[in-house]
């Protein structure tokens, strides 16, 4: 899986569209989900400002605010009532004054610009990656493994490359 670059920086011409849609996706995390959203959502707004063309020039602010938050709720399983926090994708919508086809439409655009998937390592919740099968499968010798079952100097390579977050504690006892 390609590394995205999690820098907020963005062309000087994009930067008013960028500061616009980051108010509204600071305010509703904040207001509905978490810091960790909200810091997803500007990395992703500073990806897409970076995309040239931009599709951030087209449409309203609150659409693709709505469409962002979506697609992270996609990738999160915000949508799921089990999961924590848990919002609806009605109300995630109604939360922006955009109409549920039309954030769902967004979305979509915001994944397929972002080459976002479920469980996207590039773009889960910090605070949720333990829990994140995608972030621990590396290949060795043509195996797909979990490099938490792989032994300590394995681990230990892996991390060096990138491959994982960082190296698993030893399991006690």
């Amino acid at each position: 899986m390609t590394k995205i670059s999690k820098s907020e920086k963005v062309p000087k011409q994009m930067k008013a569209k960028f500061d616009a849609i980051v108010v509204l996706t600071d305010t509703f995390s904040s207001e509905y989900l978490n810091e960790e959203y909200a810091q997803l959502a500007r990395q992703a707004i500073a990806a897409l400002c970076r995309k040239r063309p931009s599709p951030l020039m087209k449409g309203r602010v609150n659409t693709w605010a709505c469409g962002i938050i979506y697609a992270l709720g996609y990738v999160n399983f915000l949508f799921d009532k089990s999961q924590e926090p848990y919002m609806s994708a009605t109300d995630l919508c109604e939360g922006f004054g955009v109409g549920k086809s039309t954030g769902s439409a967004k979305s979509k655009a915001v994944r397929d610009a972002l080459g976002m998937v479920q469980l996207d390592p590039n773009w889960y919740l910090p605070s949720k990656i333990d829990d994140n099968p995608m972030v621990w499968m590396i290949m060795v010798d043509g195996f797909i493994l979990d490099a938490r079952t792989m032994p300590r100097e394995v681990q230990e390579i892996a991390y060096r490359k990138g491959l994982i977050p960082y190296i698993p504690k030893e399991k006690e006892g």
